[in-house]
């Protein structure tokens, strides 16, 4: 049995864009980060995206392409590609990635028949939060930054009270401290 998991980069005070929309600082040039993070995704059969999430995470579509990237892109770009991708957008009309459909809202038994068999992550913290409302979500594993952006999207929503379980942690030279914390339910 899979488990639903949100993890994504997050500033110190807990955004993952900061209040002009910008993340670029949550992708710190730390290799050690990246081979860890595609180690974490080995186990996921199935990445749910939002719209614009998915449009951030295309770009390893045809990342594998690209000369002179270190091995560790290329490997990233192929583990991404192995999963399967459900986008959801109102808007949206198509995607350009294989393993990839569109879906117009979160759909609750959807999600649980996925982690039936592999980890599913949800990424984009709008996403999250209807999975975090709904309760579906079984890890909380922000991969937190050492900046401080003092405002924008937060990585969590208000509103939502969890109990959790501290699973995991792990430290990186950088600086980035990866956390894991199971919900109890």
């Amino acid at each position: 049995m899979g488990r639903l998991i949100y993890s994504m980069m997050t500033s110190l005070d807990g955004y993952t864009a900061d209040a002009d929309g910008d993340f670029g600082w949550g992708m710190p040039e730390d290799l050690e980060l990246h081979r860890y993070a595609e180690e974490l995704l080995h186990g996921v059969g199935t990445y749910l995206y939002g719209r614009r999430m998915y449009e951030t995470m295309v770009f390893w579509e045809t990342a594998h392409e690209l000369p002179d990237e270190p091995p560790e892109m290329a490997e990233f770009a192929r583990t991404w590609q192995a999963a399967d991708k459900v986008v959801h957008s109102r808007t949206l009309e198509s995607v350009s990635s294989a393993r990839t459909t569109i879906a117009r809202e979160l759909d609750p038994d959807a999600v649980r028949a996925a982690t039936e068999t592999a980890d599913v992550t949800v990424d984009g913290p709008g996403l999250a939060a209807a999975a975090l409302a709904a309760g579906l979500v079984d890890e909380i594993a922000p991969i937190v930054l050492p900046v401080v952006v003092g405002g924008g999207t937060r990585f969590l929503p208000d509103g939502v009270r969890l109990d959790l379980e501290l699973l995991g942690e792990r430290h990186f030279a950088s600086g980035a401290v990866h956390l894991r914390y199971g919900v109890r339910r």
